[in-house]
């Protein structure tokens, strides 16, 4: 599957992929046409539609996932991908993000009510079970968001997150979108907390590393994602009884050294995944989206790509993941290049204005000084969300 505009070049070398018969789904949504500078974010070799890994690596294997990136959650090298940074529809991997967000801005012990709107889900979406009135510990819905894929869940962990009023959720997402922005995330616009199918909502394999990067450095992130089971408390007033729920993540079942993730599937996105491994002393982290359930599902394909990572040599890459000090040191490189250009750094010529992607690549003097260069951050947001909002237009017209 390859999204229109997206198509590979001929000089790209194709990912491997398995000849099985696609299934007929929705149209899938038209992305934003490709930004030269964002391709290039950890790394030039990152900005491709096709296969990258380090030279004379073994082919990594054949996968239906559209778009992937395996990279070590420790030192940041990307050990290979397919289309890091092709937009994709998440689907449920989108509550890494909501958790990346919100999971130090509320108390797990803390314990809040249900409201209707909680329960303002697709029909027949996934859903843990809360139910309108009833009373829940955080560390429950966090259980029912990460296990279970709760979307009325996340509904309800986003609006207590946003204040807990009417508003909860927007303001959620809103903050969504600027920590996606703040770790460099920049094919990831969240329009849902929860990653049901939203217009205009996007992300990328590389910006998914991003933000799993957050999310395993997070103890409680951390305990969660590896709970086999939970117990939804029974809820008398409101004549609910108790149950037991599942982690639907089959690697930590199946996979030594299994750290956890998040499954995720909507009949738009198809099938993503996020899984996290450790072995040796190395803890790398597998991203993956727009996959099919067959020959083998989703979290089987992690655990393919997550086996050929551990196959590589400590230090070989083809690129990193971006750390937020080289997104806010970009920024402030920018801001005071262009305040030089305008306040007379010369006979009264403005400096040329830098590069995007050079404010994520990082360029070692001699000395061991890095350089980095790119535009303010927030003129950066505010182009993007302008564009996204044109785009989202063009696209409910459409």
């Amino acid at each position: 599957m390859v999204f229109p505009g997206s198509a590979a070049s001929a000089a790209e070398t194709p990912c491997p992929h398995p000849k099985i018969a696609k299934p007929s789904a929705p149209p899938r949504p038209v992305p934003p046409a490709d930004d030269p500078a964002d391709m290039k974010v950890g790394g030039d070799d990152l900005a491709t539609h096709g296969l990258v890994v380090p030279a004379g690596a073994k082919k990594p294997p054949a996968v239906t996932a559209t778009t992937w990136i395996v990279a070590d959650l420790d030192t940041g090298e990307v050990l290979g991908a397919c289309g890091p940074h092709v937009y994709q529809t998440p689907a449920s991997v989108q509550k890494t993000l909501l958790a990346a967000t919100a999971i130090d801005k509320l108390n797990p012990k803390q314990k809040i009510k249900v409201v209707q709107s909680d329960l303002d889900i697709e029909v027949n979406s996934s859903a843990v079970g809360i139910v309108v009135g009833g009373t829940y510990p955080i560390s429950t819905l966090w259980l029912g968001l990460l296990l279970n894929s709760g979307n009325d869940a996340a509904n309800a962990l986003a609006r207590m997150a946003g204040g807990g009023g009417a508003d909860g959720v927007a303001k959620t997402v809103a903050a969504m979108n600027a920590k996606a922005a703040s770790l460099g995330a920049y094919q990831t616009h969240a329009v849902t907390p929860s990653g049901l199918d939203g217009k205009g909502q996007f992300t990328s394999a590389y910006d998914l590393a991003l933000i799993a990067r957050v999310d395993f450095a997070n103890a409680d992130f951390r305990k969660y994602v590896l709970t086999k089971t939970a117990q939804m408390p029974a809820q008398p007033a409101r004549k609910v009884g108790g149950f037991q729920f599942q982690n639907e993540n089959k690697l930590i079942y199946n996979y030594p050294g299994a750290m956890g993730g998040k499954t995720g599937f909507t009949t738009v996105a198809r099938h993503s995944y996020v899984g996290a491994a450790q072995r040796n002393g190395r803890r790398l982290v597998v991203t993956l989206l727009g996959a099919e359930a067959r020959p083998i599902r989703g979290w089987q394909q992690g655990a393919a790509l997550l086996d050929w990572g551990f196959a590589q040599p400590a230090g070989s890459s083809v690129g990193h993941l971006v750390t937020p000090a080289e997104v806010a040191a970009s920024a402030q490189a920018a801001s005071a290049t262009q305040e030089k250009g305008t306040t007379g750094g010369g006979a009264g010529v403005a400096a040329e204005p830098a590069s995007k992607s050079g404010g994520l690549s990082v360029i070692a003097a001699g000395t061991g000084a890095v350089v980095l260069a790119g535009i303010p951050l927030l003129l950066l947001l505010t182009q993007r969300r302008r564009r996204r909002i044109a785009r989202g237009r063009q696209s409910s017209s459409g």
